[in-house]
């Protein structure tokens, strides 16, 4: 049985060092060897602010953006959501990429990848959290956390250091145990 992970960039921002991050954790999941890893940017995917007519749990769909939203989701069994934090809460582009879908989502588990300033992001996964329990996914406990960021940025590159690499490995055990347990509840 053949996992689909999809990490997800969840900042949208000119400048932001969420892609340098994603890098790193995706070459993570593809050595972890336990997923197909996909990697996803919402400044790509490009999902203007919820324009949809109908509640998304008729999956009536009427944008083409947001059927091929719906694919990318639907076709996933687990995400890695790569999240800094604005403003002690998820980037606003995650809330909306979330709020396009209902049951996409659903039955699926989700570990994080946060960073920032001294917090690490750690404000952003919990609110995040609360909103992707309402769509029957579970967040998993282990995450990464990379306080300070920036100071692990070298020529373009994030470094990680020993324990943000075992945290990844945890997490994507974890990750693959939690997917393989739920992927018959969505049959």
């Amino acid at each position: 049985m053949s996992l689909v992970l999809a990490t997800v960039i969840c900042s949208t921002r000119p400048g932001r060092i969420g892609p340098t991050v994603a890098s790193w954790f995706q070459a993570q999941a593809t050595a972890h060897g336990g997923f197909d890893a996909k990697l996803i940017d919402l400044a790509e995917v490009g999902l203007p602010l919820y324009d949809e007519a109908h509640h998304p749990r008729m999956k009536k769909y009427e944008h083409d953006h947001t059927k091929r939203w719906s694919a990318i989701v639907d076709g996933a069994d687990a995400f890695v959501f790569v999240t800094p934090e604005y403003n002690f809460t998820m980037p606003p582009a995650l809330l909306n990429a979330v709020t396009y879908l209902y049951s996409e989502w659903g039955y699926k588990p989700a570990g994080f990848v946060s960073y920032g300033g001294v917090s690490g992001g750690l404000r952003s996964v919990q609110t995040a959290k609360t909103l992707l329990t309402t769509l029957k996914m579970m967040p998993i406990p282990e995450q990464v956390v990379i306080p300070m960021v920036a100071g692990q940025v070298k020529d373009g590159a994030f470094a990680a250091n020993e324990q943000q690499d075992v945290s990844a490995k945890t997490m994507l055990d974890e990750l693959a145990r939690w997917a393989g347990a739920l992927k018959p509840l969505r049959g």
